[in-house]
């Protein structure tokens, strides 16, 4: 029994320290992006090339003082950053990196996957709430809103995809594509997918939560030193889920992109990185490239395009299934 749990434990820490250290070098990555993009040369002064600047701005913010707004609520205002980022990690529980590379490979892992990503709301609100500023409440009310109207549009093309594998199992809707990836025949899912993730990650162009010009950096104004860096590590945390969930939905997981040999001698999680780094890069040039949207344009898009298109796709793939059973019936 002993031996069971500190086994549990062992795998738990080999999950949570990679996750870790790729969430802090995603920081320098983006910078170096971003950096390259507008032709600037991004960190370049801490260490060579500028590798150890994700330390240097970890020793920043642990050695910050803490400062709490007056009248604010202060347990609730130290308890909503560590609620954001330890949901950030709770998903990974579930998460297949490779063949039997899983903490816990559970029959309902998506259900799991869309609980924990739902929760996510509740420390913004808890942290814009307790921070006692309007500028902070609305951002936080912001946020919750834009969250909930694209949680659905994913839901619905989770069905699709659930209808297509008739599984729960992240494995098995991986190994479901051993074929051809779900990118093929769901691709116009895929586009609509990958949107509302960078609105649900509060990314740009959708990152209306943390509006610089009208709420003063948002639900995290008033935080500062490792709480404000506990909501940086979650957003980004929570960027590198949301992409491997696009991974394992419609990439093929830790599958290599074509039934050749050759490519099998490349390890499965190997694969994986390649496919999750890819689309980080996507987030980061959506970034670089595009203007911020209206509210009006953020929630219209969601309400009134991908949720009417994810409804649609999921009777168009429910008829596709059910006409392909009846042929191979007959």
């Amino acid at each position: 029994m002993l031996f069971e749990i500190l086994y549990i434990i062992l795998k738990i820490f080999l999950i949570i320290i990679p996750i870790l250290f790729f969430i802090a070098y995603l920081t320098y990555f983006e910078r170096k992006v971003i950096g390259a993009i507008q032709l600037r040369k991004g960190p370049n002064v801490v260490g060579p090339f500028g590798l150890f600047q994700p330390f240097a701005d970890g020793i920043k913010l642990l050695t910050k003082e803490t400062i709490f707004p007056e009248h604010s609520n202060k347990f609730i205002f130290i308890l909503a950053p560590m609620i954001t980022f330890a949901l950030a990690l709770l998903a990974w529980a579930v998460i297949p990196i490779d063949f039997r590379i899983v903490l816990s490979d559970i029959n309902v892992g998506i259900m799991y996957i869309f609980a924990i990503s739902s929760l996510g709301v509740y420390g913004i609100i808890m942290a814009g709430w307790a921070s006692n500023s309007r500028y902070a409440f609305l951002g936080a009310l912001r946020s919750a809103a834009q969250m909930i109207s694209y949680e659905v549009s994913i839901g619905l093309i989770i069905i699709s995809i659930l209808l297509t594998t008739g599984s729960l199992n992240l494995t098995e809707i991986v190994l479901s594509q051993e074929n051809f990836w779900f990118l093929i025949p769901h691709f116009p899912m895929f586009v609509i997918f990958f949107i509302s993730t960078l609105a649900e990650t509060n990314r740009a162009p959708f990152d209306l939560p943390e509006a610089e010009s009208e709420l003063v950096a948002g639900y995290n104004v008033e935080y500062s030193s490792m709480s404000f860096g506990l909501f940086f590590l979650g957003e980004y945390g929570n960027m590198i889920l949301m992409s491997s969930m696009s991974t394992i939905l419609f990439l093929g997981g830790w599958l290599p992109p074509f039934d050749f040999d050759i490519l099998y001698l490349i390890p499965g999680y190997i694969w994986f990185l390649i496919k999750v780094c890819s689309l980080l890069f996507v987030f980061l040039w959506v970034r670089a490239s595009l203007p911020r949207y209206r509210y009006d344009q953020l929630m219209s898009l969601g309400w009134k395009l991908f949720l009417p298109l994810s409804l649609l796709w999921i009777i168009i793939t429910s008829t596709v299934i059910f006409l392909l059973d009846n042929y191979y019936t007959l």
